[in-house]
């Protein structure tokens, strides 16, 4: 039996586990046509959470409730998941995270968002300011820790992100216009980093940010009649499904993608895999060998090598953060794996650092969905490699050795992309 997640689609905390699993490389199913109010008030639901609450994840061995535990439990079906972190220190770090977005980010947004969409506590004006005030406290709270950190934990994405995200998600889709949320630069950069993750994309889709705060939904003018209905209520459950629900439907009737440009170049006799395991695999006489080997198979009509530098050098005073910044960079050209190869040097021994790399593109110029779809690529300037120039070639040669010194100066940190 599969794994079944049931929940009405675009429900943040479903979204949490599956994220989760296309990290994971787990199969969860979303149930469809679930429907909410029904589908969670029948005895096979209440059998499996007494509460009727989602979502629920139907297991081979018995049923799971609460978000959290339903997104361990995922995580942990892979042996050594790099979501819980490397070690006992990240995987505390990570339940901390976890533990922070809900008790701070996921209760303050409840105490300013339900109420004005009719849940719970009635509307109050004077509540709303304090809810408000409260909430800005954990943003900044997470704003400050995001200065100086491209993730939550270490250096990729865990699953305290994945948690987080999903949190806020909510927030910045129904409540948290621009003009709120451009007090926390760091989130924000941090939320639409999560969002346009691949793994991120392909369950939530598109975002948008909330224009405007929705309107304050009255609990009380409805007539006395019409109040005994339970079904009152549905105006609410379709507000607060409202954004994800084109998310589901591209979930559950995908469109056929339209073929990427690069595929349809002529074929070129260079094979981007032979050269990332050549790369990989030599150990030794590496000039010899792979840069050698690189040359022998490098094909100018099929491909374009670049050189990129980081155009705001002078802002990296922090060794870290500079190298997380290297990292997020890596972490979004995932998308361009199948056709490029990179290397990304972080240079000097004191700070500012210099960051530079080199870059091969498959095509003569660089992929018009990387630029489109990877926003770092506007920080670098970019300058096509002339591989006639025997000065432009060794430099292209220093870079992939990690040749040290570079240019006159120490490294700090090398990173491929391959």
């Amino acid at each position: 039996m599969a794994l079944v997640l049931h929940s009405n689609a675009g429900n943040k905390n479903a979204l949490k586990a599956l994220i989760a699993a296309e990290y994971s490389g787990v199969k969860v199913d979303l149930v469809k046509d679930f429907q909410m109010g029904v589908s969670n008030k029948t005895p096979q639901f209440l059998k499996m959470n007494p509460l009727g609450k989602v979502p629920v994840l139907e297991t081979p061995d018995g049923a799971i409730f609460e978000s959290h535990a339903i997104a361990r439990h995922v995580t942990k079906l892979k042996a050594d998941n790099p979501l819980y972190g490397s070690s006992l220190i990240e995987y505390s770090r990570i339940e901390q995270w976890m533990d922070f977005a809900a008790t701070e980010i996921d209760a303050g947004l409840a105490r300013w968002l339900y109420p004005r969409l009719g849940f719970g506590i009635p509307f109050n004006a004077a509540m709303e300011e304090f809810a408000i005030n409260y909430f800005k406290r954990s943003l900044g709270a997470l704003n400050t820790h995001l200065a100086n950190n491209t993730y939550l934990v270490g250096q990729s994405v865990t699953l305290a992100d994945i948690v987080m995200t999903c949190n806020l998600y909510m927030g910045f889709s129904l409540i948290m216009t621009k003009a709120f949320t451009s007090e926390f630069p760091h989130v924000e950069r941090y939320f639409w980093t999560m969002v346009n993750q691949p793994n991120f994309k392909k369950v939530i889709g598109e975002v948008k940010q909330a224009e405007a705060v929705p309107a304050v939904q009255s609990q009380k003018k409805a007539p006395a009649k019409e109040q005994a209905k339970p079904k009152e209520a549905k105006p609410k459950e379709v507000k607060k499904e409202a954004p994800p629900k084109a998310a589901e439907a591209e979930e559950e009737a995908p469109k056929p993608k339209p073929k990427n440009p690069l595929d349809l170049l002529p074929p070129s006799k260079m094979i981007l895999d032979e050269w990332k395991r050549l790369y990989s695999n030599t150990k030794t006489n590496f000039r010899e060998v792979a840069i050698k080997g690189f040359w022998d198979m490098y094909d100018p009509e099929g491909y374009s090598l670049w050189f990129c530098e980081y155009k705001y050098n002078e802002e990296n005073t922090v060794s870290f953060v500079t190298m997380n910044k290297v990292g997020g960079f890596l972490q979004r050209m995932d998308l361009a794996r199948k056709y490029a190869f990179g290397k990304m040097l972080v240079i000097g021994e004191n700070p500012p650092f210099k960051v530079k790399g080199l870059w091969l593109f498959r095509g003569q110029e660089i992929p018009q969905f990387v630029i489109d779809e990877c926003y770092d690529m506007e920080l670098y300037e970019w300058t096509k490699v002339d591989i006639s120039d025997e000065v432009q070639k060794e430099r292209v040669n220093a870079m992939i050795e990690d040749q040290e010194p570079f240019e006159g100066e120490a490294l700090l940190d090398a990173k491929c992309f391959k």
